[in-house]
């Protein structure tokens, strides 16, 4: 096969490459009910403080009324809740409930397992450095660029 643009395009490369490794998932998603968005903001919030609707927008890869509807589903399935934000009262944070804890949970873990498996095809020895490297590319790119 020829080699494309594409092929040598690093965020298309990316992008792909999280899609092939997400690959798989999305069955255990419907079982449990949620789309990939909904998945992707209780992930978010499972470990993290209450955040303004712009940042969890930024933090989950989607627009910010799209994540407003979907926070509409969440709040209405008692998965998520809205706060008013002491600091500024024009803005509202979302933070998971209990129940939204519980959902996410053993989702989570499937999560993580379905991770390992798919480095372990790849025979990557050092998954965590790959991580760290991925990470610090959002990093510097995210202080680079603010996108709140």
């Amino acid at each position: 096969m020829a080699r494309r643009f594409v092929h040598e395009h690093l965020p298309y490369l990316l992008a792909r490459a999280s899609h092939a490794l997400w690959r798989g998932f999305e069955g255990e998603l419907r079982a449990a009910g949620l789309n990939s968005l909904e998945w992707r903001v209780m992930a978010t919030l499972s470990d993290s403080e209450p955040l303004a609707v712009g940042r969890l927008a930024v933090e989950v890869l989607a627009q910010q009324p799209t994540v407003t509807k979907t926070l509409d589903r969440l709040v209405a399935q008692g998965f998520v809740e809205r706060r008013a934000d002491a600091a500024d009262a024009r803005r509202s944070l979302v933070a998971i409930t209990p129940a939204g804890r519980r959902k996410v949970a053993p989702l989570l873990k499937a999560a993580r397992a379905h991770g390992e498996r798919r480095l372990a095809e790849l025979a990557v020895h050092d998954g965590e450095a790959m991580r760290d490297w991925l990470f610090a590319l959002v990093q510097h790119f995210d202080a680079a660029e603010p996108r709140e």
